[in-house]
């Protein structure tokens, strides 16, 4: 007989195993398809941000992915240098783990996270995440199983899978969702175009291990080590302390260890694990739907890794997709729910991978001004240097500093999203403004017994009463007419009315704004109608 699920979902990196957890926690039988006989065994990326971890703090799991990654008292800060055993060209400091969670401790206006940044490593991150999408409800997660093609119809999907040890099967879900990267089956099975820029650049990554360089390094501790050298190197610090990688423009048959030891400039243990080409691409699917079959991650946006947002926003991906599967699958999401995937995430993944190429527009400033001279003795060499430490001081940050992007981003304009007067798109690469206006994420706060509130909230819609004397029955009364999940939460926190600049906001499962106000005014059935799906379609 053919084996039967809700969800299929193909790839098993860190999008699809977010996709598949939060389906799971919502009661949805989900079935995850990985090629590869296990997690990935080498570093990809090597950051999660503020947003990802304030989700990995719904699913359960942040404590978890920081215990394996970069411990909460290391420096973050980023270095230019010429050798790692020469004085540093420029220094960058950012706050450590153990130093953002101090701020957010202290912060009471809404312009912090709940959750600090981590760093984390791909193959570090995916066993955690593996661990728990296998212990939750309604997951089944197969790895060396190959999807090899599917076909849909009105009803469903049906999958065609392979295994390592080339028997063949069939899966029929209802829907399914390629999180399968950048060479994706499914994009290409369905023949959505990439659209943008690829191939902008050729680069090798080396992954290595040593026991001893990182603590051996005698300029200061830090994650990233930027190289003033002809091969634009990266020395990236994961979470371990003891794996690293090298980004070089180097040769494919290059001697990566006696390079890598040039860099270093001091004697230390080193052993090379894997090299492998990529290339740089600025590139978004044309469509992330196509009736039944959705697209999440690298699958609908390929971006340079300057700023982190490659992963990040996949797993924003997942977090949007998933609760409108369940919504439609469990009989309570309106027709238009499942649409408002492409129009939230499309839009989103547009302006990251514009925020990706300005940021990486950014490095090629100060590295132009390199030569092979600027290790030199002379009055020249240290001319060069300080221009570039000039330069750099301004050109480096902008990869570390997009605030606005991470959690200030907002789904305005969307169906499901109230509008106010102003321009919806009106929200800074850089820098975050707290703000409650229909579309944005909810700012975090500390409520006055000193919980956040984001912990106070469940998986369904919330209104959120902040002065505690709203009548919420007719609101309740249209959700329950639904089987739609809904609480009011009622609270008398004056400092979160002025924050959020309302008394009452209508929050949906994934805890951005629906609507906000002073009153419901009889617009109880039109909000629930929107925020649902069932308005549009």
């Amino acid at each position: 007989m053919m084996e039967e699920t809700q969800v299929v979902i193909v790839g098993a990196g860190p999008v699809g195993l977010t996709l598949a957890i939060d389906l799971g926690r919502r009661g949805l039988r989900c079935l995850l398809l990985e090629r590869n006989a296990t997690t990935a065994p080498y570093p990809k990326m090597d950051r999660s941000n503020a947003r990802t971890m304030e989700i990995f703090r719904r699913l359960g799991c942040a404590d978890e992915v920081r215990a394996v990654g970069y411990p909460p008292e290391a420096s973050m800060d980023v270095f230019v240098v010429t050798r790692l055993c020469d004085p540093p060209l420029v220094r960058l400091h950012y706050p450590s783990v153990a130093e953002r969670r101090a701020e957010i401790v202290a912060c009471m206006d809404g312009s912090q996270p709940v959750e600090a940044y981590q760093l984390v490593s791909q193959n570090a991150l995916e066993p955690v995440l593996k661990r728990v999408a296998e212990r939750a409800p309604n997951v089944t997660a197969r790895y060396g199983c190959e999807v090899t093609g599917f076909d849909q119809d009105a009803d469903g999907v049906t999958v065609r899978t392979r295994t390592l040890d080339g028997a063949e099967g069939e899966v029929r879900c209802a829907y399914l969702a390629g999180c399968d990267g950048g060479v994706s089956l499914v994009r290409k099975t369905l023949g959505i175009p990439l659209s943008g820029q690829g191939s902008l650049k050729t680069l090798r990554q080396v992954a290595f291990w040593s026991e001893q360089l990182y603590e051996k390094i005698p300029i200061g501790k830090g994650r990233h080590y930027n190289f003033a050298d002809m091969n634009e190197s990266v020395i990236v610090v994961q979470g371990d302390r003891k794996e690293f990688t090298l980004h070089t423009n180097l040769p494919e048959d290059a001697d990566f260890e006696t390079e890598l030891r040039g860099l270093i400039g001091f004697d230390v243990d080193l052993k090379i694990l894997e090299a492998r080409t990529w290339k740089f691409h600025l590139l978004l699917a044309d469509r992330y739907r196509q009736g039944r079959v959705f697209l999440a991650g690298d699958s609908a946006h390929l971006v340079i890794p300057t700023g982190g947002l490659g992963m990040n926003t996949g797993v924003g991906d997942a977090i949007d997709l998933s609760w409108k599967l369940a919504a439609t699958l469990q009989g309570w999401g309106g027709p238009g729910l499942l649409d408002s995937y492409e129009i939230e995430r499309r839009a989103i993944g547009a302006r990251n991978v514009e925020a990706a190429g300005w940021a990486a527009s950014a490095v090629p400033v100060w590295r132009a001004l390199v030569t092979p001279h600027v290790r030199d003795a002379t009055p020249e060499g240290e001319a060069l240097r300080k221009a570039i430490a000039d330069s750099a001081a301004i050109n480096q940050r902008r990869m570390h500093e997009m605030r606005g992007v991470e959690f200030g981003y907002s789904y305005a304009g969307s169906p499901l999203i109230d509008t106010e007067p102003g321009d919806p798109h009106a929200w800074d690469t850089c820098v975050y403004e707290p703000s409650a206006r229909p579309g944005v994420r909810l700012p975090h706060m500390w409520l006055s017994g000193g919980r956040a509130i984001q912990d106070l909230l469940g998986d369904g819609y919330t209104l959120l009463d902040l002065a505690a004397e709203a009548d919420a029955a007719p609101v309740a009364e249209a959700f329950a007419a639904l089987g739609a999940p809904f609480e009011t939460i009622r609270l008398n926190e004056p400092r979160l009315r002025q924050v959020y600049g309302a008394s009452l906001l209508l929050l949906r499962p994934d805890l951005h704004v629906v609507w906000r106000g002073a009153a419901l005014s009889g617009s109880a059935a039109r909000l629930v109608a929107m925020a649902t799906g069932q308005a549009s379609g």
